[in-house]
């Protein structure tokens, strides 16, 4: 890995708030004297190194003003669950969509979380998927909170002290 501290400064970094703009390392590469590149490499690299698990943003759907929110259930089509799972996820309105296994009496193996501003845009939303998939059988499931949602943290001493340990060999 690079420098030590530059990394640990990116790897504090990443496990807070980031402002969702343009260029969000842009004032953090400014404040440790890199760039942009630099810390997106950081990042890469400590992904790579499996030091951190994934990167990703967390959508605080009602602040965003999505206030009709639910997971919907759908009966796929057996052998044919990848291709309707993309169909699906290529809704913009879709923001998880998993194919898990279930127990024998529960009909329903995959689930996407639509976000809407109403329940008619809810509605549309599964309409067309419906119309998109053929797949007619569905259960949808109504959010009624939203939990609080946190960014992952990571022990960064102990990845430090391996560094250290790796350095010195």
């Amino acid at each position: 890995m690079k420098n030590k501290l530059l990394t640990k400064k990116v790897a504090e970094f990443i496990q807070g708030h980031i402002d969702p703009v343009h260029r969000p390392f842009k004032p953090l590469a400014a404040q440790l004297d890199c760039t942009e590149a630099d810390i997106v490499s950081i990042i890469a690299e400590l992904k790579a190194k499996g030091i951190i698990r994934r990167f990703g943003a967390i959508l605080r759907h009602q602040q965003a003003g999505f206030t009709c929110n639910a997971m919907v259930a759908w009966q796929a089509p057996l052998g044919r669950e990848d291709e309707t799972g993309q169909k699906m996820a290529a809704y913009p309105q879709v923001s998880h969509c998993y194919l898990r296994q279930v127990p024998g009496d529960f009909p329903y193996q995959l689930f996407t979380m639509i976000h809407a501003r109403s329940a008619e845009e809810l509605q549309d939303v599964v309409n067309a998927i419906v119309k998109s998939t053929g797949i007619d059988n569905y259960q949808v499931l109504h959010s009624v909170k939203e939990y609080k949602k946190v960014s992952m943290r990571y022990e960064l001493e102990d990845w430090l002290k391996a560094w250290d340990e790796e350095e010195s060999r």
